[in-house]
């Protein structure tokens, strides 16, 4: 059985801690900044020639920056080409080639963002076209050569842009088949070391693949005939690539060195490869193309050497040595950083790269060479570093460095920024942490400011920072602890300070209990038929959501009904060989995971019995020997294995003297030994016995050894944990930990206390007691330094020399109380407190710390008085000054100070106030809609329960929302302090609103609460799903599906103006009867709709139908009479159902007469059985047609019968390089479907096929090199403007 456990923060802690430390320094957008880059094109940019140019270029700052570009080295006049567009707040251009030549837009751009605090550049972009051209004209004789020399079949494809893919294949798309004799070379030529009598072919074809404009090409086949002139003659091997037996070959790092060797001779060689100057790198290194070809991928420096190819066969051997060099092009060692200065600050821009040959560094301001720029005495330039001396506001930049060698250039924007900058806490508030006990905590502080923030935490109401174990903090501010624990667990105060002001954030930390496995499954072994059950019983956090995974042989389990999953186990019935296997079940939550693994074994239900694991017989006869008055040697025989191995023996011994019939470990051995050499103590009678361990579990205990006596000592050791305090003013505890029997070492054990006032006495007052822990000493002076000391004493001797212990008596009350008290107040919330430190005599005690005492005396609003409970900060250790978090704003507070030590608190310093000044607002205590009409609403609202201040005024903010939830703009009105109410005029009828609220002082606005409404609609709402209903800054959200008859009502806020009580009835016509719909405004809750036929004169008032709708506006009548007209109403009524209250006005509807059903001519089987004659006699020409067509067609043959087939390129798959559609026509005709070369480019067709793999077919070159062979073009084909081929076209097999 496997167990595996993965706790979340361990596993990632490298990462995380990377990401938080390393990330560039970010300046917030709403702060000026000069630009910064942030996206580009490459530098060598390939485009395709049958789409738009889109070259990037993306650039932020403040404000936002504006673009240029040059070309060729000179200004690029967008306006001046309606070609080029450049996109809106964008440098980014798109060239449309639609008519034009993409050629014509090649060249080198650079792209500049600019802004009135600098200038950013970008790479030089190289734009080139891809090109595929074709494959020049020539007519290939064969060749013929004699059976076993050497031959080079030459490629020579065209020069493209990317170069070309080359592969070999023959006529029927079948790729020639290579070996160690016959091979392509990295050129793309065919070598052969020697050739053999089946090589004679005519279809040695040579494709290029170019992939960025996906299209294929061939050359002319190659007819190769082989001669057989007598005998062939062996002969020794020889370089054909490369010559000599020497060359060198130089390579750039982190590319792919690529080294061939490529012989010939008879028989053919072999080919092996050795590094004279080291070993080969083993995970960069690969020998492919039959040995041929050694590759190494990501050079480094260390690649750079002397390999030697050895090519042998029978008759000899034969080295080539290559001298590789390694050049670099400039990489980075440091890349410039964006730098953030505070005015007369000091700070350094950094450039350092390296690369072969050493790369020149030149820097640039605002893209124009530094010696070039304004002069600056602030500013010096040394090499591959710029030094600002105090820099001054208004001297903002970004600097270019610029690292280039013969093989390349790096180019690197990073700014300086001259600004003053209060602090500010980027990491959002009240985020909360999630870690799982014993793991890393990392609690992020991200701020900005200039000058740099201070970073300091606090956890919950402490006052003191946190600092040294378990707490680290980093430079980027974020707090790590590194083994966090349950009371770890809480709020952390992340405070941000620099000189011009302070911010402070809030985040919580929640440590969770670790996910384990309490009972793992174990290993079985069933018969086949038999049911096996898994146990998995786990413990987790109870705050995380387990999820428990069983797998099989770390996959899914087997989708069969037989595997049954519990929360807690896996059972399989009726197993059979294919259940056999490892079972693992894994209890996920989101923080972490556990896992544990058995395995199953499934066997026959035979008479042979399954191989059954137990564990191990006892060992026998133990034996001792070597006996010493401190060490004996125990030997013992092994007891019976049971197939599984005997990991360890563990020797256990019980005292007859101390402690008869308990047995102690004592050691272990390995399971391969059976012997042990066990230390002994003084004055023990031992008794040993060994017990065996393998994978199935302990044996049984073996038989007790024979008994041996070890004689009493000395003691060899004294107490430990001897300690000195006092537990009153006026005495000294002195305590220890006793000895044990093992360490009495013999009878009588005593000890000797000893001690005296330290730095005073100089002989030492001791006192010998009995077996006991502590003693106490009398009459000693309060609080004194005392030196102690315990030894060990037996009827045997004394033990060592004991060490010495520094103790102190007992404390008493500090007698003073701190002097100097001062406040200062940061902020409407922070304070900080300051007093001088009492002497330490007068503490008379171990000085454990300051304890602040203050308390909220009242409001600083007079009509206002709060007085609140007494609050309480302690600052550990002998600090001078605290701080007092959490304060009310616009308050005055009362305190005092206190120095406390182990006895308890001294006296209080004198009661001083401070008041806080103003702050933002709370919230409105209410806000809410008094009144609705067609065009305007009445808000009203209270004042904030916490005004922390002065009120100002008020912001009242709103918008339309639209039936999407889309908002519209946002108007603004600000109202006086001393107003409660207001209306807004002008709104838009039968429309909701939203509105936003907030207080402010003249610290600022607090925060906002909402709520939304609806103007009174011209007409009914009808089935309107969903609506949000937001007050006191909540949302809550209801979902009523629409229910016929009786339409949702909607929670809008109405008011019903005086009279009429109804308006804006109407009717309309549905499948379930006639929609009546109407507004109502009246108080009464019993609204009935009444009808009645129209002009029927025997009907009566009391003769009117009623249907109570229930407090809806909507109803639907049922069950109207076709063709009839009715007039309808809708009526309230008082309580008593009587009197009519309200009435609305008379609405007469129609009720349409329903069609009677005409026959369906389509229904008729006349009509159907002609159609399907019709049907059929077009299917039975179709099929004469295509018969006539194919039987009449013929294949042209051209005049000259040795000529071959013209090759064509061809559309290609872009991921593999395979076919499309393939056509002979006459020379360089496109295929159909395929696109059109123009000036060695490919424009892009709209009605571009997909490609097909290429495989084997039964294509084939007629003697005319017309191809005869299947075609497996799509039917949607669109022909070319050239003449037609005549040539039928069936299907084709592709080719791979």
């Amino acid at each position: 059985m496997e167990r595996t456990r993965t706790r979340a923060g361990a596993a990632v802690f490298l990462m995380l801690i990377l990401g938080h430390l390393g990330n560039a320094l970010e300046v917030p957008l709403d702060l000026a900044q000069p630009p910064t880059i942030t996206q580009q094109s490459p530098k060598d940019y390939i485009i395709d020639p049958r789409e738009n140019i889109v070259i990037h270029c993306e650039a932020k700052g403040k404000p936002h920056p504006s673009f240029s570009w040059t070309r060729n080295g000179t200004h690029f006049d967008i306006d001046q080409d309606p070609k080029v567009t450049m996109r809106p707040r964008s440098g980014t251009l798109v060239v449309d080639i639609s008519g034009e030549k993409a050629e014509t837009y090649e060249g080198v751009y650079q792209c500049t963002a600019r802004n009135k605090h600098g200038a950013a550049v970008s790479n030089n972009i190289v734009i080139r076209q891809s090109r595929s051209p074709l494959w020049s004209k020539e007519r290939n004789e064969p060749i013929r050569v004699q059976e076993g020399e050497a031959l080079v079949l030459h490629c020579r494809p065209p020069a493209g842009l990317p170069p070309p893919i080359i592969f070999w294949m023959d006529v029927n798309f079948q790729r020639l088949p290579q070996s160690s004799r016959v091979f392509q070379a990295l050129n793309g030529d065919l070598y052969f070391s020697n050739v053999l009598k089946e090589d004679s072919r005519n279809d040695y074809i040579c494709y290029a693949c170019f992939p960025h404009t996906q299209t294929i090409q061939q050359k002319q086949p190659i007819t190769l005939l082989v001669l057989n002139h007598g005998s062939v003659e062996e002969r020794k091997p020889t370089f054909l690539i490369p010559s000599g037996s020497s060359s060198s070959k130089m390579v750039l790092r982190g590319q792919v060195l690529e080294l061939e060797c490529i012989t010939e001779g008879l028989p053919t060689p072999e080919v092996s490869w050795s590094k004279l100057s080291g070993e080969f790198p083993d995970k960069r290194t690969s020998i492919v193309t039959f040995q041929k070809i050694l590759r190494i991928v990501n050079v480094s420096d260390a690649d750079a050497g002397e390999y030697r190819c050895t090519a042998h066969n029978r008759l000899a051997s034969i080295h080539h040595t290559i001298r590789v060099t390694v050049k670099a092009a400039p990489y980075w060692i440091t890349t410039p950083r964006n730098l953030v200065l505070a005015p007369r600050e000091k700070g350094q821009l950094i450039c350092r790269a390296s690369g072969t040959p050493k790369p020149t560094i030149n820097w640039a301001m605002n893209g124009i060479p530094i010696e070039n720029s304004p002069e600056d005495s602030n500013r010096k330039v040394e090499g591959d570093t710029i030094i600002f001396e105090e820099v001054q506001t208004g001297s903002s930049a970004v600097y270019q460095c610029n690292a280039s060698n013969e093989y390349g250039y790096l180019l690197s924007n990073a700014f300086v920024n001259v600004l003053s900058e209060t602090p500010r806490v980027l990491t959002p508030a009240n985020q909360v942490y999630q870690v799982i006990r014993n793991n890393h905590a990392l609690l992020d502080c991200s701020s900005f400011g200039s000058p740099i923030p201070k970073i300091t935490w606090f956890k919950d109401s402490q006052s003191s920072t946190l600092e040294g174990d378990p707490y680290l903090l980093h430079e980027n501010g974020t707090l790590e602890i590194y083994v966090a624990q349950a009371l770890n667990s809480g709020k952390y105060i992340c405070v941000a300070r620099n000189t011009l002001g302070i911010a402070e954030n809030h985040v919580y930390l929640e440590v969770k209990e670790p996910t384990r496995i309490l009972k793992q499954p174990k290993y079985k072994v069933a018969q086949r038929n038999m049911n096996v059950v898994f146990e998995c019983k786990v413990k987790h956090d109870p705050t995380l959501i387990p999820i428990m995974i069983w797998l099989k042989d770390n996959g899914e389990l087997p989708d069969d009904e037989r595997f049954l999953v519990d929360s807690d186990s896996l059972t399989i019935t009726d197993v059979t060989e294919n259940d056999a296997g490892t079972y693992t079940c894994i209890m996920n939550t989101t923080l972490d995971h556990d896992s544990a693994s058995a395995e199953l074994t499934v066997v026959e239900a035979a008479p042979t019995p399954a191989v059954i694991y137990e564990q191990p017989d006892p060992p026998t006869d133990l034996e001792l020997t070597d006996m010493k008055p401190r060490s004996v040697q125990l030997t013992w025989i092994p007891g019976d294995e049971h197939k599984s191995p005997i990991h360890k023996f563990v020797i256990q011994y019980t005292d007859s003297l101390h402690d008869h019939g308990h047995w102690h470990n004592l050691t272990h051995v390995p399971g391969g030994k059976t012997t042990a050499h066990l230390e002994l103590s003084p004055y023990v009678h031992y008794s040993f016995r060994v017990l065996a361990l393998n994978a199935v579990g302990l044996s049984d205990p073996s038989n007790p050894s024979h008994m041996y006596k070890t004689n009493p000592a000395a003691p060899d050791e004294n107490p430990s944990g001897v300690k000195g305090f006092g537990t009153e003013h006026d005495n000294l505890m002195i305590l220890w930990k006793p000895l044990s029997v093992l360490q009495a070492n013999g009878p009588g054990l005593q000890y000797k206390v000893m001690w005296r006032q330290k730095d005073l006495d100089k002989n030492w007052t001791s006192v010998t007691v009995a077996n006991v822990s502590k003693f106490m000493v009398s009459g000693t002076p309060t609080f004194t330094p005392y030196e102690v000391k315990v030894q060990a004493i037996n009827n045997n001797g004394i033990g060592p020399d004991p060490a010495v212990v520094i103790g102190h008596s007992g404390e008493d009350l500090p007698v003073q109380a701190p002097d100097s008290v001062q406040v200062l107040v940061l902020n409407s919330t922070l304070a900080e407190v300051h007093w001088e430190p009492v002497p330490l005599k007068t503490v008379r005690g171990h000085l454990k710390g300051y304890k602040v005492y203050y308390w909220r005396e009242r409001s600083l609003h007079k009509h206002n008085p709060h007085r609140v409970e007494q609050q309480l900060l302690s600052f550990s250790g002998n600090k001078s000054h605290g701080m007092l978090p959490g304060l009310q704003p616009y308050s005055l507070y009362l305190f005092n100070v206190r120095v406390y030590n182990g006895k308890g608190e001294g006296p209080a310093s004198s009661n001083l106030q401070f008041e806080t000044p103003e702050g933002v607002p709370g919230p409105p205590s209410f806000l809410r809609i008094t009144n609705s009409n067609l065009n305007n609403l009445t808000l009203e609202w209270g004042p904030p329960n916490d005004c922390n201040g002065h009120l100002t005024g008020y912001i009242l903010k709103y918008q339309q929302v639209n039936n999407s939830n889309e908002l519209g703009p946002i108007e603004e009105l600000v109202l006086p302090a001393n107003k409660t109410s207001v209306t807004l005029p002008n709104l838009k009828y039968s429309t909701r609103y939203k509105f936003y609220f907030n207080a402010k002082t003249g610290q600022g606005a607090g925060p906002v609460i909402t709520e939304e409404a609806v103007t009174i609609m011209d007409e009914v709402l009808m089935y309107q799903p969903s609506v949000d209903e937001v007050g006191g800054g909540n949302t809550r959200t209801q979902t009523s599906p629409p229910i016929a008859g009786s339409p949702p009502r909607h929670p809008f806020h109405k008011v019903h103006p005086a009279a009429p009580a109804f308006g804006n009835i109407s009717s309309s016509v549905g499948e379930d009867g006639m929609l009546i719909s109407w507004e109502y405004w009246g108080a009464e809750k019993h609204v009935y709709v009444e009808y009645i036929i129209k002009n029927d004169n025997t009907l009566g008032e009391e003769d009117w139908q009623k249907e109570y709708v229930n407090g809806s506006q909507a109803y639907v009548l049922k069950g109207l009479k076709e063709g009839l007209s009715y007039r309808v109403r809708v009526v309230a009524k008082g309580h008593d159902d009587q009197a009519v209250l309200h009435q609305s006005e008379e609405l007469l509807v129609t009720v349409p007469a329903m069609p009677s059903r005409q026959a369906d001519i389509a229904t008729q089987g006349w009509f159907i059985g002609l159609m399907c004659a019709i049907a059929l006699l077009i299917l039975v020409l179709l099929i004469i047609c295509f018969i006539k067509r194919n039987k009449g067609g013929k294949y042209p043959v051209k005049e000259k019968e040795d000529a071959h087939t013209d090759p064509e390129f061809q559309p290609m798959k872009e991921d593999d390089c395979t076919f499309g559609e393939y056509s002979d026509t006459e020379d360089h005709k496109p295929l159909k479907g395929s696109r059109t070369p123009s000036n060695g480019t490919v424009h892009r067709d709209s009605s571009d096929e997909s490609l097909v793999d290429y495989g084997g077919g039964d294509g084939q070159f007629n003697e005319d090199g017309s191809f005869i062979g299947q075609y497996s073009g799509k039917s949607s084909i669109r022909e070319t403007a050239e003449a037609h081929s005549p040539v039928n076209t069936t299907t084709m097999n592709s080719f791979v």
